[in-house]
């Protein structure tokens, strides 16, 4: 049968369907199998009718059919939200948004479904290549791609359309150790997240504002969960771990072993908000973690923000902006992320200007601020 993927039609195709409809002339409910292959619904009564016809004009009905088909998937648009590997809360959270979108659209002719990738770096570079229309993104990592600084090479288009849940992390050891302090990194094994996932963005500057680099310690690499196996067999002293609050690393680090939260130094910290705008305060509630007995200030180390690139049309977004924004709560119900889609976080200014098409919409409800 025709392939379907991309619908993406041309005469070709209706040649290759003449071809099958000779192959089934002696089984015309094989014809009607194949344009459902097309989504298209087409009356069986038109068929037993067709038996009593010459089968050229059946090959002229059914040549007419593809062609209606074919105009109407060409209205249609096929739109992409870009995510990161399946098992995080990127993969989870793009997934509902996508899912949430597609199922509102109204009198849109929209196809919105997510896609897996390996994370914000690949997600950057394919909206600027027009492979994604939007994507989730790290705040910290978008900041640095925009300006064309740290790895980025050149400036990315990227644009915000609305910033999401935050990414609270921070370094944690066993109580046992003698890290108390990040400066105590020194000289020690600590792991620093998964390779390429782009941590680096945001713990340099955490670690340069305590007087660290990565010189000083031996970084290693591993998933989250893969780091707290490292802890527990003493292969890493510390690791860096975070994201939606409970995480799940740090469920399981603190159930399996007797952690302890290394703590931000509070003048590193009241430097870092003042030269990254990504970086914001965030405090762990006592009893979030086993044995955690009081409050945690810990640190939004960049949140999860909803981008696309410059490049894609105004309205387009505001479409998808007012969709999502009105039907936040089915976001909520999938993935408690989606709580942070609400008035006052998802205006919030992280360093990468927004997209108009989100602009506009915000300022149609009266969300959007007057020094922004």
């Amino acid at each position: 049968m025709c392939s379907t993927k991309k619908y993406r039609r041309s005469l070709s195709r209706c040649k290759r369907c003449i071809q099958l409809l000779k192959i089934c002339q002696h089984d015309v409910n094989k014809i009607a199998v194949f344009l459902r292959c097309f989504n298209r619904k087409v009356p069986m009564n038109l068929f037993r009718e067709a038996k009593r016809l010459n089968l050229k004009y059946l090959g002229i009905i059914l040549v007419l059919l593809l062609i209606m088909t074919d105009i109407g998937y060409s209205r249609r648009q096929f739109l992409s939200v870009g995510t990161a590997p399946p098992g995080g809360a990127f993969f989870v959270v793009g997934s509902a948004i996508a899912q949430v979108v597609n199922d509102n659209l109204g009198d849109l002719s929209w196809q919105v479904s997510a896609e897996a990738t390996k994370g914000t770096q690949e997600n950057i570079r394919r909206l600027r290549n027009s492979e994604l229309d939007f994507a989730l993104a790290n705040a910290a990592i978008s900041y640095f791609a925009v300006r064309g600084q740290g790895a980025w090479k050149e400036k990315y288009p990227v644009r915000v359309i609305m910033t999401l849940a935050p990414n609270v992390a921070f370094f944690i050891t066993q109580k046992s150790s003698n890290i108390k302090k990040i400066i105590d990194l020194k000289g020690k094994r600590a792991v620093v997240g998964p390779a390429g996932a782009g941590f680096e963005y945001f713990l340099k500057p955490i670690l340069q504002a305590h007087g660290v680099s990565y010189q000083d310690f031996t970084p290693l690499h591993n998933t989250q969960l893969g780091s707290v196996d490292m802890l527990a067999d003493g292969s890493a002293k510390a690791a860096f771990l975070g994201g939606a609050v409970p995480t799940a690393s740090i469920v399981q680090a603190s159930a399996s072993q007797d952690i302890f939260f290394i703590p931000f130094d509070e003048e590193a910290k009241k430097q870092l908000f003042e030269n990254y705008p990504f970086f914001a305060p965030a405090t762990i509630p006592a009893n979030t973690y086993r044995n955690q007995l009081q409050p945690f200030d810990g640190m939004n180390v960049g949140s999860m923000h909803l981008v696309t690139s410059a490049d894609v049309d105004e309205k387009k977004v505001h479409h998808f902006t007012r969709i999502l924004y009105e039907h936040r709560h089915q976001v909520a119900k999938k993935h408690p992320a989606g709580k942070a889609i609400n008035p006052k976080n998802i205006v919030r200014n992280t360093g990468t200007p927004f997209h108009p098409g989100a602009i506009r919409y915000y300022m149609d409800i009266g969300i959007w601020p007057k020094d922004q």
